[in-house]
């Protein structure tokens, strides 16, 4: 899939959860939706974009719930 179709598409599940007063739930939740809904090709995709120039890319919120996904994924 296009790299930045994916940015996309994350950013705007990242613009839903961006309401909540709980950043920390808001990442957990952001973590959550894309392990339930996503494709794992789409999540590995966007999982290899971490530390790369289309990083810069992403919202925050969308960033640190990648990672605490790449460690969820890693355990």
């Amino acid at each position: 899939m296009n790299p930045d179709t994916l940015i996309r598409m994350a950013n705007q599940i990242g613009a839903f959860f961006e309401a909540m007063p709980d950043r920390e739930q808001a990442v957990k939740d952001i973590a959550s939706h894309l392990r339930r809904t996503w494709d794992p090709r789409m999540r590995t995709e966007l999982l290899a974009m971490l530390g790369g120039a289309k990083e810069a890319k992403l919202k925050p919120l969308v960033r640190d719930a990648m990672i605490a996904l790449r460690h969820a994924e890693a355990a």
